[in-house]
């Protein structure tokens, strides 16, 4: 794989700095380890549903959450594997997607 500019800088972890001003601009997303995740509410169908939504939009910006659906809940954890597990750019980048779909979907956070 050939790195160029944009690529590097999207992979380069962020300070813990850089993480705590990034999360700040996204209410509901929390820290965990070199993770962000978020809960959101909703019946299971439309967690499944907005699942599948989430993964489209992963599959065309590359960068992919893990999910996990449970009654009621789905939770989203974003990280860069590439990146050695790391929180980069690009964690911050899909979290802002995945708001913007939960919202049209009528999720509600947990």
């Amino acid at each position: 794989m050939t790195l160029n500019a944009e690529t590097t800088m999207t992979l380069h972890p962020l300070s813990d700095e850089e993480i705590a001003e990034r999360l700040a601009g996204l209410p509901g997303w929390e820290r965990n380890g070199h993770t962000i995740e978020r809960i959101f509410r909703h019946t299971y169908h439309e967690c499944v549903h907005l699942a599948v939504y989430v993964a489209a939009k992963a599959r065309e910006v590359g960068h992919h959450p893990d999910m996990h659906i449970a009654w009621q809940r789905i939770r989203f954890a974003v990280t860069t594997h590439d990146a050695g597990h790391r929180l980069t750019v690009k964690d911050f980048d899909l979290a802002h997607h995945i708001d913007a779909i939960a919202i049209a979907h009528g999720a509600e956070p947990a």
